[in-house]
């Protein structure tokens, strides 16, 4: 294999591991949203509160996400 063929299997691979990492944040702020949901509508006068803890909790695991993308462009 000559550097081009190299460089763009690596190009593909980090394509991939961010698809991979894209998963998780996706699958836990599924869960937050549909917890927050659960819980105002066991306690609706609680729903600033829980509203208000539900946006840290998706801003927290987004984070995540934009470290899976921020990743490949560090180590490649």
């Amino acid at each position: 294999m000559d550097a081009v063929n190299i460089a763009e299997l690596s190009g593909n691979i980090a394509v991939v591991g961010y698809g991979l990492a894209a998963i998780g944040p996706g699958i836990g702020v599924g869960l937050v949203v549909s917890k927050t949901i659960e819980s105002i509508a066991r306690q609706p006068e609680l729903a600033g509160k829980l509203q208000v803890t539900m946006w840290l909790g998706i801003a927290f695991t987004e984070a995540l996400a934009l470290i899976g993308l921020a990743t490949p462009f560090i180590f490649v």
